[in-house]
């Protein structure tokens, strides 16, 4: 049997040789990732299950999201995450040594691997040829303590890529493309193989960047195969026996096709609020801007800072805009320090940022009220900045450099600058990443006081009547659900106190109305939980006493979320339902002990004297999970039985 690419990875690691669509298979996972806004609660959980050693191949603990010394709260979780991965086998990438997904692409992630990490852009590893998902902070700690990882076997769309990119466009082109024709709720259930003849053309870095925002589209993950270009890449990280060639078998079936022509494509935007509203640079041209931003897990490899070096070499930055760069790791850094390019960025103007995700998730750098801020990232949600009020717009390196220097959106290619054929620094230096300890008996744990106690859910009852206490709309991000920001970020693993953030963008005193009521019941539209992987958007709601989620449609890693901290996931049967129900309508949910996902759920609207039929976005396997009230119980419950 002729197999795509993703086939062959998958099925190497489940032991269903023969899966359909959609139904729940098993993965073993050879490697995991978390970052210190989700790890946190991750390795509490794992403490939680009583596990020594982790059991996977390799599992590594960045930081480089909550940076910012502030107050003692970050400082004290980054010294919790140090001694915790000493004492459990886990490798630990010190804050400054960069952002968890480039230095994983640049140092450890391999061809025909599966990879698993409590951040939704985990799948920025498949430019390396590896299935790598984004996931809840509590599977990947199952996934540490040797469980495998249950998700629905995804249909596989290929995208060909035909022709050459020309002078001026950026890999962020060809994402953006992809997510202008599906949107970011067309890969949900998909994993997109990049195939054809353009993809010879593409480094690794550049085919990271479309990994990477493919968790834009909602898609299990994306993926190129391990070539000739992968092998160069390997060769400069002085690991090239980690390489081997691995493509999809020659005749092999995908579920559905895009093609793409590289040469056809523009310079591309992503206009607020969304990575899909996408515009073509010309139809924005001349517009004034406030603010450049120039880094992320997404644009801040070698090669994109080093087109950015071109293009403001021997300039200066517009007297309107303020410009920052932060490099993707600490590699890179020091390969622009030693080849000038640091240089040229200072003397254009720009300010030079840590190694980390910062402005990305709102760590800094928030723009002036109104402002116009481009950003070579990958969400532009609303307030994600920390600036409700701001417009922020997703672009190319090369987009941004440009628009830089002109004080306006800017088209890169009418400027002459190299654009390829950079000579690497040849420099691997892996002293900030440290070993687990030999004797991990000795280690004590550092707990400071902003550590609390991991919160768990009640078992659930056979019936339950709670109020509406919110009803939204449809792409309901994650940022909306549990902010991300400077202010919210250092409560991770506070569950208390970042529960009083919860909907504030949407509903303000949210956690006063479901103390007030005894939690209840949140009703949306479609793609509910899109964006980011954070767990905290579940496990937040479910300390409020949130028993279920109504929606036309879920985002897959916020639904697993869901299950996993014991909260009802339902869709409409009747989609027409939805507008039917108001905030603070009373509904009854009755024989939940007979749960059977393969049959229609029926509740009552009390309040209207409606009666609503709704579909189970949960299977069998997942009901005793949800009936426990949630994973963690579930997995004592085994542990006493």
């Amino acid at each position: 049997m002729q197999l795509n690419l993703t086939q062959k990875i998958l099925n190497a690691h489940i032991e269903d040789q023969n899966p359909t669509f959609a139904t729940p298979v098993e993965v073993k996972i050879d490697q995991t990732l978390t970052q210190d806004a989700t790890g946190t609660m991750a390795y509490i959980q794992l403490e939680a299950m009583g596990v020594d050693q982790v059991k996977t191949e390799l599992s590594v603990s960045y930081v480089d999201h909550n940076t910012l010394q502030s107050g003692f709260m970050n400082a004290d979780d980054h010294a919790y995450l140090q001694s915790i991965a000493a004492k459990h086998g886990v490798l630990y990438s010190r804050v400054g040594n960069g952002i968890c997904h480039q230095v994983h692409l640049e140092r450890f992630a391999k061809p025909g691997k599966t990879l698993i990490g409590s951040d939704s852009h985990t799948p920025t590893a498949g430019a390396m040829a590896c299935i790598a998902m984004g996931a809840g902070g509590l599977d990947v700690a199952k996934a540490m303590a040797g469980l495998p990882y249950t998700i629905p076997y995804p249909q596989v769309v290929e995208v060909r890529l035909e022709g050459k990119l020309n002078h001026g466009v950026s890999a962020k082109d060809i994402i953006l493309e992809l997510l202008k024709r599906r949107t970011v709720k067309g890969g949900v259930g998909k994993v997109f193989e990049y195939t054809g003849s353009g993809v010879q053309y593409l480094s690794v870095y550049q085919r990271a960047t479309i990994t990477n925002m493919g968790a834009e589209l909602g898609a299990t993950t994306s993926i190129f195969p391990s070539d000739q270009r992968t092998l160069e890449f390997l060769k400069q990280q002085k690991r090239e026996q980690d390489w081997i060639e691995l493509a999809a078998d020659p005749g092999c079936i995908y579920d559905d096709l895009e093609i793409i022509d590289l040469s056809t494509l523009r310079p591309a935007v992503a206009c607020p609020n969304s990575p899909d509203a996408v515009s073509p640079i010309d139809d924005l041209l001349h517009r004034k801007i406030d603010q450049v931003a120039i880094g992320s897990c997404t644009n801040s490899g070698f090669e994109d800072l080093m087109k950015v070096a071109s293009i403001l070499k021997g300039k200066t930055i517009a007297p309107n805009v303020s410009l920052v760069v932060s490099p993707g790791s600490r590699q890179v850094l020091i390969k622009l320090m030693e080849n000038g390019a640091l240089q040229t960025f200072v003397q254009a103007g720009a300010r030079i940022l840590e190694c980390t995700c910062g402005p990305c998730i709102g760590m800094g750098q928030s723009p002036k009220s109104n402002g116009v801020s481009l950003r070579t990232f990958n969400r532009n949600f609303y307030g994600r900045s920390g600036t409700n009020s701001a417009g922020v717009y997703l672009v190319s390196p090369e987009v941004a450099a440009a628009s830089a220097i002109a004080g306006e959106f800017a088209d890169p290619t009418t400027l002459d600058y190299q654009d390829h054929d950079f000579e690497m620094v040849d420099y691997v230096d892996d002293s900030m990443i440290l070993l687990p300890s030999s004797h991990p008996e000795d280690v004590e744990i550092v707990r400071g006081p902003n550590i609390k106690p991991l919160p768990l859910n009640d078992e659930l009852p056979d019936s339950f009547t709670k109020k509406v206490v919110i009803k939204l709309g449809d792409n309901i991000t994650t940022d909306h659900i549990a902010p991300a920001g400077a202010e919210v970020l250092p409560y991770r693993s506070n569950i208390e106190k970042l529960s009083t953030f919860v909907f504030r963008n949407n509903k303000e005193g949210f956690d006063q109305i479901c103390k007030a009521n005894h939690g209840g019941i949140i009703v949306a539209k479609e793609n509910y939980g899109q964006g980011s992987s954070r767990e905290h958007a579940a496990l937040a709601p479910m300390y409020l006493g949130i028993k279920a989620v109504i929606a036309k449609s879920f985002a897959r890693i916020h639904l697993a979320n869901l299950i996993n901290f014991g909260i009802l996931p339902f869709t409409f049967k009747n989609p027409c339902d939805y507008d039917t129900i108001d905030e603070m309508d009373e509904l009854e949910f009755k024989n939940l002990k007979q749960l059977d996902p393969k049959k229609t759920f029926v509740i009552m609207n009390l309040t209207k004297n409606l009666e609503y039929e709704l579909t189970c976005q949960f299977d069998e396997h997942d009901v005793p999970t949800l009936q426990a009230g949630g994973t963690l119980n579930f997995i004592r419950k085994m542990q006493n039985e």
